[in-house]
């Protein structure tokens, strides 16, 4: 007879089986996230060459430029996003939190505890913050990492991003956040119909935090089966530039210039964060992509305390969005090419695509079939809000369509698409980069075990926008 022991062997062994076939997969055809995006650009312009009535190679042209540089550039969307990941990233580092992510960290007794807590802080801090949480795993990873030398630090960092597959359902999630913003470029809703959609009726359904509930908690099964026999040590220059917590940025007995001495007055940030905070009140704690940013950069500012500690961390978080301001122009000119019509009347590819994967639908089946494009269309625009830009239009149309107008149902309809985008991430390794620069690790260290993530999402969330329509 097998003991307990063996029989978890045994069950563990067949996760860890089906991780490896990933993996081995993925380190054989998973290209450099620069090369992905420039591939997909690629197969879009074919698929516009084809499908598109009237598509000639210089309105093609001129489409990819208008998404990359011209008038319908992402740029404010892009340095929003950009600065949703620095600003949480300088959050994370500053010194009590920098503190407590150390702490933290001595707190595993093997790999598989260390990667269970990475998932768990990315995870939580995701749905508050999705660039907190993005890094903030990845900074637990590195600190564990540290511990066990023996580790897989891509099995590490992968559990950090596998915690981020909830962001979309979370307080920073970008599209649920547009629909309560009249405002809002994004706010394709509020375009439509004229009506905005509070959180209440996005974030907070329980179809939603249900299924956050759900995910999560495979997922974390999901880890501790997959935990790979082989180790991965880190790059020792993953280290060289953490510094002390609470290091100063002075010697205490220099005597300061003026100049020195108004970078290290503390009452600047604190006054920085008094207004901010101020404005956040009279606002009536209005929530959006803006004044999030808003909110966690004069936290962070408070938490640094000098100015000069604020500068030197936000410079340093603003390292590991290189990546991301080198493929944004990327994906804004797929936006382009999805949206180029050439003669009047002629359907975009984007159009085109959303329409066939909604045909024939009912009210019942409509948000599971957008999630079902939701998935698709994430791998050629990764990003919740230009992506909700991109499919929201037809989301919307087609609910109006089968009838569904209620504020209910349309945020149901967006949540379609933002949880697919999420789903879709585990995939996609836009949103791995910045983790890649702070683990100095390639996407084919790391994407192997996320694999297994994105087919956890697509049951789970696929499941609940089939059961959704019957109870909103």
């Amino acid at each position: 007879m097998t003991t307990s022991e063996e029989h978890t062997t045994q069950r563990r062994g067949v996760m860890q089986s089906l991780t490896g076939l990933s993996v081995r997969y993925v380190e054989r055809l998973m290209p450099d996230p620069y090369l992905f995006a420039v591939i997909l650009t690629l197969i879009v312009a074919a698929l516009v060459a084809v499908l598109v009535d009237g598509a000639t190679p210089d309105g093609m042209l001129t489409a990819w430029y208008g998404g990359v540089w011209g008038s319908q550039n992402i740029f404010t969307f892009a340095f929003q996003m950009v600065l949703v990941l620095v600003t949480g990233y300088t959050l994370a580092e500053a010194p009590i939190l920098k503190r407590a992510i150390i702490r933290v960290a001595a707190t595993p007794k093997n790999q598989v505890q260390g990667a269970l807590l990475c998932f768990v802080v990315s995870a939580v801090l995701s749905l508050l913050n999705w660039g907190l949480g993005l890094v903030a795993g990845a900074l637990v990873a590195r600190q564990v990492a540290k511990r066990f030398t023996d580790a897989h630090f891509g099995y590490l960092i992968a559990a950090a991003f596998m915690g981020f597959i909830v962001w979309t359902q979370g307080l920073s999630s970008s599209i649920a956040l547009a629909n309560t913003d009249e405002g809002s470029p994004i706010n394709v809703i509020h375009k439509i119909t004229g009506i905005t959609v509070p959180l209440e009726q996005t974030i907070f359904q329980p179809y939603s935090w249900l299924s956050v509930i759900v995910v999560l908690a495979l997922l974390a099964l999901t880890i501790w089966r997959m935990e790979p026999q082989q180790s991965l040590a880190p790059d020792p220059a993953v280290f060289e530039d953490e510094g002390q917590p609470d290091s100063d940025t002075q010697p205490a007995e220099t005597k300061k210039t003026f100049a020195e001495w108004l970078e290290n007055l503390w009452i600047l940030n604190v006054l920085v964060f008094a207004a901010g905070l101020a404005y956040f009140i009279l606002s009536g704690f209005e929530l959006n992509i803006s004044s999030m940013i808003m909110l966690f950069t004069i936290t962070s500012a408070l938490l640094h305390r000098t100015p000069i500690r604020f500068i030197r961390a936000f410079t340093g978080a603003a390292k590991v969005s290189g990546p991301l301001l080198l493929q944004y122009p990327l994906y804004g000119g797929l936006v382009g090419l999805l949206g180029y019509h050439a003669v009047e009347g002629a359907k975009p590819l984007q159009t085109l695509l959303a329409e066939a994967l909604v045909s024939g639908a009912t009210e019942y089946t409509l948000p599971f079939l957008t999630f079902i494009g939701s998935l698709i269309i994430s791998l050629f625009v990764p990003s919740g809000g230009g992506h909700w830009a991109v499919q929201g239009p037809i989301a919307v149309d087609s609910a109006l369509a089968v009838g569904q107008g209620s504020p209910a149902y349309l945020g149901l309809m967006s949540m379609a698409v933002a949880v697919g985008e999420g789903v879709a991430n585990m995939i996609q390794p836009f949103w791995l980069l910045p983790l890649l620069a702070i683990a100095k690790l390639n996407v084919r260290q790391v994407m192997g075990f996320t694999i297994i993530a994105f087919l956890i999402g697509v049951l789970v969330l696929g499941a609940t926008t089939l059961i959704a329509p019957y109870v909103i």
